[in-house]
């Protein structure tokens, strides 16, 4: 057996750099123990310093955000943020990646992602109440392609639909870079008592653990180190989940927050066993000795190394006062939840790990956890940016209006995702007031006069053209679903994937794009409280674009504010609320018409951004509003298209400027706004810059003219409608 192998024989062979530890790394384990390592010991280092588990990269980056406000509870650093909403309550939530796994096993991989980010959030004491996802892919062209697509969903499909927490919303892009690289970001929001909060601790010497939920098995050994390596091994198949357990997990885990007994509680996420006992223990300032003879096994002759590094799902570690274990198993096993106790809390703060009469680790567990590597690796300016930085902004030649604005309907980020939200469960609960395909979801929070919404977005391509441009405006997008939905936003939760950061260029585009981000949440003051970095994502040996996706939660002061973003009825009043420039760098109609994306990415001023971002949240809360929604991918030709297309309307507008810049052009902080008649005057006083441009009509035309009365389009609302809405499925050769 390779875990009984010399540690002698380690050094010599360099098995640790199989585990994915350098030269240098191994040094350091030895000056840490005073020794060389065993087997088990390399492999518990190898994985709590991976990336996955230390951000021992993408740390220093990370401190740049802003992650104080009044409303939080709990920031980074714990299974998720905490963030109060008023009444003693708070909302719970974070993002987590699962790429890695998704790009070995789709329908696993993403349904395991939804299983661990569940039990981050209820492990901190919180109902999960709502999931949303962030998916990237490459075009639907290819079988692999289309396989990881419809895998993917599926394993979101079957892991949410039977957990019992609503899927609500999420995002769908496609872009050639993740052909072979396909994204996973999965975020889960829940709600508590601020009472009820829950912290991952270990305290008091003496103090029990308790390990409870699905017995261990040798899946997902390692995981954490594939998911933080360039090259990842098509054998290392993500572990399989089990909704129904979970499930029942979840209220056994609810139920035992209220029980005086419980100390601590953590998932065991990646590096399962290793990663919760250690860090439980290092911050609390303890040590922790487990007995694996104890652990429940799902296969037999298991070893110590392979016990500690499973990841198993479903499996959560407890502290409990000494001499309350039975009353906390019993209330697992009311729940048909199998736990057991398995350790204590010593006061030597290290990690010591006992089977077989025989100890296996006995490390530091600040060595494990506090103090993992911290690298500050070196950055470059990406060659092409400066490229791009020379191009001039052109306006593209476009002849047949209305047959682009049916290419960019069809093209599968901005078309219909129904395909890929009606398998959801949206609405278990009884709680979800608005679902998929708005650009934020809204859920009721029980018993009172007040609801969530919940976002998520990034355009990847702003951010590869300008990083730090780019991470402004994913901010300032998910800002906007939640402004123009009603609500205020009170706090982000991120998904960072990038891909190798050993690569300058690379590094660069992950420090510009922090920067970017830190620097629209201290503008917008929302702050950053939870999140996850998943790098190493390349795509034939390239890397994908610069990823970091924006989840973000907003409170409704009232349930009156819930806007709608398609427009409401015939006779109101349309207005867009901003100018359009000739910025068409990234843009869906540059790739329609090129097929690539370079230049300058479209510009965004801050502070005009939250200034109209407040006015626009006034006159909602004023109830002037009939419908709202931003400007994003395709422009305003899109943006009226879909708006039109959700309320079964036409419309009839006129441009006053060229007509290209105003229908597709992508400039930021734009808005487009539908009035009712007798709210116009006090809708035009509201101090925003707004443009009246027609009139939602009854007739099912989508008209647009020019100010001297030519007509650029004049498309049936039917057949935009269909292309939108059968694209996906036509290219995937299914069934509507």
């Amino acid at each position: 057996m390779r875990e009984n192998m010399d540690p002698e024989q380690i050094e010599r062979e360099k098995e640790y750099k199989k585990m994915g530890l350098s030269d240098e790394e191994y040094e350091r384990i030895k000056t840490i123990i005073n020794r060389r390592p065993n087997y088990t010991e390399t492999g518990i280092f190898s994985v709590m310093w991976s990336e996955h588990c230390s951000y021992k990269t993408s740390k220093p980056l990370l401190k740049k955000f802003p992650t104080k406000a009044p409303q939080v509870l709990v920031g980074p650093g714990e299974g998720a943020g905490v963030v109060d909403i008023g009444d003693n309550q708070a909302v719970v939530f974070k993002m987590e990646s699962h790429n890695s796994p998704s790009k070995i096993n789709p329908f696993e991989g993403a349904a395991t992602g939804v299983g661990g980010i569940l039990r981050d959030v209820f492990s901190m004491g919180a109902r999960p109440i709502a999931a949303i996802n962030s998916l990237r892919f490459g075009p639907l062209l290819s079988d692999r392609t289309k396989y990881l697509f419809e895998e993917v969903v599926k394993g979101i499909a079957h892991y949410g639909n039977n957990v019992g927490v609503p899927t609500v919303g999420g995002e769908v892009k496609f872009d050639p870079c993740y052909e072979d690289s396909p994204l996973v970001n999965a975020m889960v929001v829940g709600v508590l008592n601020h009472d009820e909060v829950q912290k991952g601790v270990a305290k008091g010497v003496g103090n029990t653990v308790i390990y409870a939920g699905a017995p261990t098995g040798r899946d997902g050994i390692h995981g954490a180190t594939h998911s933080s390596v360039d090259e990842q091994s098509d054998d290392a198949s993500p572990a399989a989940g089990n909704p129904e357990l979970e499930k029942r997990l979840i209220e056994a885990c609810l139920e035992v927050i209220h029980h005086d007994a419980l100390i601590g509680m953590q998932d065991m996420g990646a590096a399962g066993l290793t990663s919760s006992g250690s860090e439980m223990a290092s911050k609390a300032g303890t040590g922790m000795l487990l007995h694996l003879d104890l652990i429940p096994q799902a296969e037999e002759n298991m070893s110590a190394y392979e016990m500690m590094l499973s990841e198993t799902q479903e499996r959560m570690l407890l502290v409990v006062k000494k001499g309350a274990e039975q009353e906390i198993i019993n209330l697992f096993q009311k729940h048909d939840i199998a736990a057991v106790a398995v350790g204590e809390v010593i006061e030597d703060k290290v990690f010591r790990i006992e089977h077989q009469e025989k100890i296996w680790a006995d490390i530091p567990v600040d060595a494990l956890d506090k103090e993992a590597p911290v690298y500050h690796l070196p950055s470059k300016e990406a060659t092409y940016y400066k490229e791009f930085q020379k191009l001039e902004n052109t306006v593209p030649d476009i002849k047949e209006y209305g047959e682009i604005l049916k290419l960019l309907l069809q093209s599968p980020t901005i078309a219909s995702k129904e395909w890929v939200y009606d398998q959801f469960d949206s609405v278990a609960r009884g709680n979800t007031l608005v679902g998929p395909g708005a650009g934020a979801a809204v859920v009721k929070i029980e018993g009172k006069d007040k609801a969530i919404a919940i976002s998520a977005d990034c355009n990847a391509r702003y951010i590869y053209l300008d990083p730090e441009v780019g991470g402004q405006i994913a901010v300032a997008e998910a800002c906007r679903n939640i402004i123009v939905s009603g609500a205020k936003p009170i706090g982000i939760t991120d998904g960072l994937n990038y891909g190798n950061p050993t690569n300058e260029e690379v590094f660069w585009q992950m420090e510009k794009s922090i920067d970017g981000i830190s620097e629209a949440c201290r503008a917008l003051n929302v702050p950053v409280i939870s999140g996850n970095v998943s790098m190493y994502n390349q795509s034939y040996g390239e890397p994908i674009f610069p990823t970091p996706i924006i989840g973000i939660v907003g409170l409704f002061d009232s349930l009156e504010h819930i806007t709608p973003n398609a427009f409401q009825q015939a006779g109101d009043v349309i207005y867009v609320v901003g100018k359009a420039d000739a910025e068409f760098a990234g843009t869906e109609i540059q790739n329609l018409l090129q097929g690539e994306y370079k230049g300058k990415a479209p510009q965004i001023d801050l502070a005009i951004e939250k200034e109209r971002q407040i006015k626009i949240l006034q006159a909602i809360q004023e109830g002037i509003l009939a419908s709202a929604e931003d400007i994003a991918e395709g422009g305003l030709a899109v943006a009226l298209a879909e708006k039109a297309i959700r309320g079964n309307v036409g419309i009839d507008v006129t441009l006053q400027d060229n007509p290209t810049v105003e229908l597709f052009s992508e400039t930021q902080s734009r808005f487009v706004i539908s009035v009712k008649a007798e709210d116009v005057e006090a809708f035009e006083n509201s101090g925003l810059e707004v443009m009246k441009i027609g009139t939602v009509t009854a007739d099912e035309k989508f008209i647009v003219r020019t100010n001297d009365g030519k007509t650029l389009i004049e498309e049936d609302m039917n057949g935009l409608k269909k292309g939108w809405k059968e694209s996906i499925p036509t290219l995937l050769d299914s069934e509507i």
